[in-house]
């Protein structure tokens, strides 16, 4: 198993349903292309890992990361994620700016099919989860 993730903040995303939509306007043949400024260094130890999205101060989805390659017109690197948007369990994180490197320890699981923790507010899921409700 991949022992290196990111997280980004989804910018301009108010909900999962807003970032599943933006991700499915990008996504060709299965692949969605997300372009930044500079390739992490240690883009090696990411092929396989995940990108674990920021909603609303939360760690709310994730996708996959395929791979990492260079775009001519200008140098700038082209991350490859999987087109699947997997739904994680809310985990706080405050935003940031690029990404920041997530171990795999550190990185919040998968919902389980029919767990609606990722549908509650924001406000509601931090005070659950500081009563350890959630």
């Amino acid at each position: 198993m991949p022992s290196l993730n990111i997280s980004k903040v989804a910018v301009g995303c108010a909900s999962l349903d807003a970032l599943r939509k933006r991700q499915a306007a990008r996504a060709a043949n299965g692949i969605v292309p997300i372009v930044t400024r500079f390739r992490p260094k240690r883009a090696d130890e990411l092929v396989g890992g995940s990108i674990f999205w920021i909603l609303q101060h939360r760690i709310t989805a994730r996708q996959t990361i395929l791979g990492f390659e260079e775009r001519e017109a200008d140098r700038r690197t082209i991350i490859r994620l999987d087109a699947e948007l997997v739904p994680v369990r809310p985990h706080p994180k405050r935003a940031h700016q690029g990404w920041r490197y997530l171990a795999h320890e550190d990185a919040p699981a998968d919902l389980a099919d029919g767990d609606v923790t990722a549908a509650l507010p924001p406000a509601l899921a931090q005070m659950l989860a500081a009563l350890a409700l959630i």
